[in-house]
């Protein structure tokens, strides 16, 4: 092992980086993700069927962390497997638009369920595992040269991998050469196929945040074992870049401000329960219909346009104006700005059975086109520009560089503080607005907390159901 290397840095980095390190910036923004990552995932225990199969598999066995919604205590693995699948189910979670990647989705499962087993973890160690592993996935997706997608990879759970790995080992207090055997487990484990886009019926791509999670957790148990792993899992002849990319990053991208400045700051946190790249286009639309006062029975045809990331929300056309599945209705432009200007607003009842056969939402659907217009690349995946035909002959247009929720236009402490109760009320054991008041304030100080296991246990200690 060279000490220099990448793979050692990042370990050393991992293993060494203290919480009193963080800039005041970074705890903020690392108290928000978790309180955002956990409010979607108390969501969606009520809402996802989806993951039912995985929380169900996952209750089998008996252990000290909790499946999120349920209140059920199974081994750490078990519950990072069940909590990942329910981390993404409703596509609500935080999102690093720049790369883009949704760091977080199996990192909170695999940390929540790695402090409660190896505990007790104090609020700070929590918030600096969640940094630094965030932070690790951001730079891994910003480094990459060449596309994931260009060899049939589909890249979030993947990139999510290796902070949901950090964050277990660094809470299980791994040593620096322990990591590095954490990383090459979990490269022995980690995989996306690029074909979960292409299937009209799977529900594969809302859950696949389980797989990764429980990766993780299993990979940092194992390192702690004593198991060794590879010399270089990322940057070796054939590690992680060589497999993923062939071998096209940038080294700077990982380690310039290493330490010091942490992407976790500039998380987009989202307003609505879809893919980030329909947000731009939701919030023109609605924008339009607002300020115009516009009915969908208004309007002859919808012309949107953007770039290669927005097009995979686009295309095939009649797949994306008639989805199957509630996940697929998230990631299709048709359906989501159809669904916008129907009923005025994206809510999580948006996308239930009902709304999957609605006929007015259909039928505007229908009329949505898209185009990608020259010179959007893949830096532009959270723009969005629309069209508005009117059956009155005008044509209402409107652009969007960065949509809500943006770092650059952020949800507010109290905005997100909503979102949180209003989820924390739909979970599997619903949560009274009272006690997820409560436990969004002890959340908001959890630097303060000996033991995050008991706030860990606030998710369902007074619930209504």
């Amino acid at each position: 092992m060279t000490e220099s290397s990448l793979s050692a840095i990042l370990a050393r980095h991992i293993a060494e980086t203290s919480y009193a390190a963080l800039p005041a910036e970074t705890v903020a923004a690392a108290k928000r993700a978790l309180l955002d990552g956990i409010g979607v995932t108390l969501a969606a225990s009520g809402m996802s069927r989806e993951a039912d199969p995985f929380v169900a598999l996952a209750s089998v066995q008996a252990g000290s962390s909790t499946i999120l919604g349920y209140g059920t205590q199974v081994p750490a693995a078990a519950a990072a497997f069940a909590n990942g699948a329910l981390a993404h189910a409703l596509d609500f979670e935080d999102a690093f638009d720049a790369a883009p990647t949704h760091p977080n989705a199996s990192l909170i499962p695999a940390a929540l369920a790695v402090a409660e087993s190896h505990g007790p973890v104090t609020g700070e160690e929590l918030i600096a595992a969640v940094a630094i592993g965030c932070d690790l996935v951001c730079r891994i997706g910003l480094s990459l040269r060449r596309t994931m997608e260009e060899g049939g990879w589909y890249p979030p759970p993947i990139l999510g991998a290796f902070g949901a790995a950090a964050a277990a080992a660094r809470l299980m207090r791994l040593s620096p050469r322990q990591v590095q055997d954490c990383l090459s487990l979990l490269l022995c484990q980690v995989s996306c196929p690029g074909e979960i886009k292409y299937s009209s019926e799977t529900v594969i791509r809302a859950v696949r945040e389980a797989f990764p999670a429980q990766a993780a957790v299993t990979s940092a148990e194992l390192a702690a074992r004593g198991v060794r792993g590879f010399d270089a899992p990322l940057e070796g002849q054939a590690g992680f870049f060589r497999l993923y990319a062939g071998g096209a990053y940038e080294p700077a991208d990982i380690l310039d401000g290493l330490g010091h400045r942490f992407w976790i700051e500039r998380l987009s946190f989202k307003p609505w329960p879809a893919c980030r790249g329909t947000h731009g286009y939701i919030e023109a639309a609605l924008a339009l219909a607002a300020q115009h006062v516009v009915a969908a029975a208004d309007i002859e045809a919808i012309r949107l346009e953007g770039g290669e990331v927005q097009r995979m929300l686009a295309e095939p056309a009649a797949r994306k104006q008639r989805p199957a599945t509630a996940i697929d209705a998230k990631f299709s432009l048709p359906f989501t700005v159809a669904l916008a200007l129907v009923r005025g607003h994206v809510g999580l009842d948006g996308f239930d059975a009902g709304s999957l056969e609605d006929p007015a939402i259909l039928g505007l659907a229908e009329r949505v086109s898209y185009r990608e217009r020259p010179g959007w690349g893949r830096n532009r995946a959270a723009s969005a520009a629309i069209e508005i035909v009117l059956r009155d002959g005008r044509t209402l247009a409107a652009e969007l560089e960065v949509p809500l929720g943006h770092p650059d236009r952020p949800l507010s402490d109290a905005q997100l503080r909503a979102k949180f109760v209003a989820c924390a009320a739909r979970a599997a054991r619903s949560l009274r607005p009272r006690a997820a008041d409560a436990l969004a304030h002890r959340l908001s100080s959890l630097e303060r907390e000996p033991d995050v296991g008991a706030v860990i246990r606030l998710c369902t200690s007074d619930a209504s159901a």
